[in-house]
């Protein structure tokens, strides 16, 4: 029998436990939690109850409880359950619906099992982001995007209409133009959406829907980009995260292969072997 796994992490900033359990055998009675639970099957099977509804839940399900939603669940198929979810409370889930629909009203899910969702890759995304102590701006992105998707596509909750000239152009240039000039910087959310007066969230889907990329990929590519021509130059990849505003070489490394296909230090290696076994250049200017 595999040996079975429980990870408990509170996120200050977003407000969000992050569960997550491997190996799960074990058979939950009827119960119920004060908090919402925004959950997804990574593998096994399980029967679940909620609300005296029955639900046979299967890997990429997502699982969505509203407090007091008495449930319970066990295993199907003999074989051991894992299983992520984030927790989030009355306050917690108060702060995202006041960016998505500009009032105070707790949300009620309208669905306790969505099948096959798509928004399961997501979700483990943001789950990772907060087990591994996440710093920058992308992990509150992912949230109001995961989230405010799953609340107006399953909840009572309506999203905030956006005034006249919610979307200027000239907002998004300062942003960009900000990023830019900042990139080495910490660069908060709040920062970036008060430039435009709107919310986080209405910031967010304006500035991707105009720019057909996200404010945080928006930043990372501009840090790829200035980080390239440090390594050009022989500064070496640490120095190079340090100087171009990545947390970590761990971070900065999985963003630039990701950008770019090559590690940062095979990057440099090219231009360092050009430097020492040729004479002179051979780039041409572009």
């Amino acid at each position: 029998m595999p040996e079975e796994l429980r990870t408990v992490c509170y996120d200050a900033d977003l407000r969000i436990e992050a569960y997550r359990f491997q190996g799960l055998m074990q058979k939950f009675p009827h119960h119920f939690h004060d908090y919402y639970v925004i959950g997804f099957i990574e593998s096994g099977r399980r029967y679940m109850q909620c609300n005296n509804k029955g639900y046979i839940i299967n890997p990429g399900d997502i699982i969505l409880f509203n407090p007091r939603d008495v449930h319970s669940c066990e295993q199907v198929d003999g074989r051991p359950m894992d299983y992520r979810s984030l927790n989030i409370d009355a306050e917690g889930m108060r702060r995202i619906v006041r960016e998505i629909a500009g009032n105070d009203e707790l949300p009620r899910f309208s669905r306790n099992v969505v099948p096959d969702s798509e928004l399961a890759a997501p979700l483990q995304q943001l789950h990772e982001m907060i087990l591994r102590g996440e710093t920058d701006f992308v992990k509150e992105e992912l949230s109001f995007f995961l989230i405010g998707q799953l609340l107006q596509g399953h909840s009572d909750a309506s999203e905030q209409q956006e005034g006249p000239g919610g979307e200027s152009l000239s907002g998004f240039e300062a942003v960009c133009e900000y990023m830019e000039a900042r990139y080495a910087d910490k660069i908060t959310l709040e920062e970036l959406s008060g430039l435009t007066g709107l919310s986080k969230y209405h910031f967010l889907r304006s500035f991707a829907r105009q720019r057909g990329i996200s404010p945080y990929s928006y930043l990372e590519t501009i840090r790829i980009g200035n980080a390239k021509k440090l390594l050009e130059g022989g500064v070496s990849p640490a120095d190079a995260a340090h100087r171009t505003g990545f947390s970590d070489q761990s971070h900065f490394t999985n963003f630039f292969k990701r950008y770019i296909g090559l590690t940062p230090g095979q990057y440099m290696r090219i231009f360092v072997r050009d430097r020492f076994e040729r004479p002179s250049p051979v780039r041409e200017a572009r």
